[in-house]
């Protein structure tokens, strides 16, 4: 079943398939060529063969001069590479002159404070090549050197990939700005919202719209290895779990159940789905099998609700939210149901619980004391630290490499929905460095895609 018309799905096709353009050489694929070093004593032979180790960055973040990359286009890549990196509070990028072409005079860059540079540059038109060369300062060695080709269409990615690179030579872990955050896109009174489904890039660039909002719409979830997203819906005012194929715009009801089915999230391989589902006065957790859609519950509330159930990193336990005890706590479980031990011990109400992709944590939305507050604790409910206070903050997802948190903030309104707003923000999970998401529209329920998704 679509909600969109077939005009817009063949739309959605030509500008959702972002895998396939990934390592793709054709016409506005893009392509990445390694660069050797430049010919000098003491620097490495080749990219990738010196590395930073930073440990204290959160304290002193790290100086490095990113450069115009040229004229038009290439003055906007550079502004998106030097948001991408500013916006992490781990980095102070630096205004300055280094020669796309030539070795950089590593001794005035020392003077300058700088302790890594990038000298890049972008040509052609039609299709963009963007050369890029990462310095470290203080030993003088080439760290990385890579030509990026692609269509001109393909900027702000490639921008976005460079970014990554830089994170990750400097950090020695993955970077993130090479992806997407799937929400919901809200707009009209405060009563009487419109909902979409939506998509934008993490930084809040590209916003599209994949729904029509005839119906409400909640809680996207991206599949971990393929173009689709599950969400729910109260299409035909019957709320259920669908898929969204990005590919195609299709969406498809993902089983049958004799309630209402919510809170849907993907397992780690991206085969199956775990979700909520409501018998008589309360809610147990269900996993669809994607391939054969059989259906297998693994909780029995007896009347409690389970539900926001999401799987660890590894696919072998489940972390979710049931008043079985009397109040909403988090529980974790077996990934086949059984053995279920309560983790939340703090004061208030716990939900919204979502494990970090490094295994190490799970966010939560804790209620109590007259608001919300999110934080963090680890899957055995040590550590517990709450990163943000407010109103109203709910739906936490991380980035891929687990440092950051985007969520949801909603603000009290007054009467008649007056001074209402619901916004996207980021905060890393240090609890540093809170920062808004720019979107046009209110948002919320914001599900971080993979890398590259």
């Amino acid at each position: 079943m679509s909600f969109i018309p077939d005009t817009e799905a063949e739309a959605l096709s030509a500008l959702f398939s972002r895998r396939s353009v990934l390592g793709a050489t054709a016409a506005g694929g893009l392509l990445a060529t390694p660069l050797a070093a430049f010919a000098q004593s003491g620097a490495a032979s080749g990219p990738g063969e010196a590395e930073i180790t930073v440990d204290q960055a959160r304290q002193e973040p790290i100086p490095i001069v990113i450069p115009n990359f040229g004229a038009g286009l290439g003055e906007q890549i550079s502004g998106v590479i030097t948001s991408d990196l500013n916006g992490t509070g781990l980095f102070k990028v630096m205004g300055g002159s280094v020669p796309p072409g030539s070795t950089p005079d590593f001794s005035a860059l020392k003077a300058q404070g700088a302790r890594a540079a990038v000298a890049g540059q972008a040509v052609g038109s039609g299709s963009v090549r963007v050369e890029m060369r990462l310095w470290d300062v203080l030993s003088g060695q080439q760290l990385q050197g890579t030509a990026y080709t692609a269509s001109n269409s393909n900027w702000r990615r490639i921008a976005h990939i460079i970014a990554d690179v830089i994170y990750e030579r400097m950090l020695g872990e993955k970077g993130y700005f090479d992806t997407r955050i799937a929400y919901i896109a809200r707009t009209g009174p405060r009563h009487h919202q419109i909902t979409r489904l939506a998509l934008m890039d993490q930084d809040g660039a590209n916003e599209r719209m994949l729904t029509g909002g005839e119906w409400l719409t909640l809680t996207p979830r991206f599949n971990p290895v393929r173009d689709q997203i599950a969400f729910m819906s109260y299409a035909n005012n019957r709320p259920r779990v669908y898929l969204f194929d990005l590919a195609s715009g299709r969406q498809q009801i993902l089983g049958e159940f004799a309630g209402i089915s919510f809170a849907p999230r993907f397992s780690p391989t991206g085969g199956s789905v775990v979700l909520s589902a409501t018998r008589g006065g309360g809610s147990d957790i269900f996993v669809v099998d994607l391939a054969s859609r059989s259906k297998r519950q693994i909780t029995n509330s007896n009347g409690a609700i389970d539900t926001s159930p999401c799987f660890s990193p590894d696919g072998s336990q489940i972390v979710f939210n049931s008043d079985r005890g009397g109040s909403p706590q988090l529980y974790i479980m077996s990934a086949s149901g059984g053995g279920a031990k309560r983790i939340s011990y703090g004061s208030g109400q716990y939900g919204s619980p979502v494990w970090s992709p490094r295994g190490d944590l799970i966010a939560f939305t804790r209620i109590g004391s007259g608001g919300f507050s999110l934080g963090v604790m680890n899957p055995d409910g040590t550590g517990e630290r709450i990163l943000t206070q407010g109103f109203t903050v709910d739906g936490a997802t991380f980035c891929p490499n687990g440092r950051v948190l985007a969520f949801c903030r909603q603000s009290a309104s007054g009467a008649g929905g007056a001074g209402f707003a619901s916004g996207i923000g980021t905060i890393d999970i240090t609890g540093f460095n809170e920062r808004p998401i720019r979107i046009s529209t209110g948002a919320s329920d914001p599900a971080w895609s993979p890398r590259n998704g």
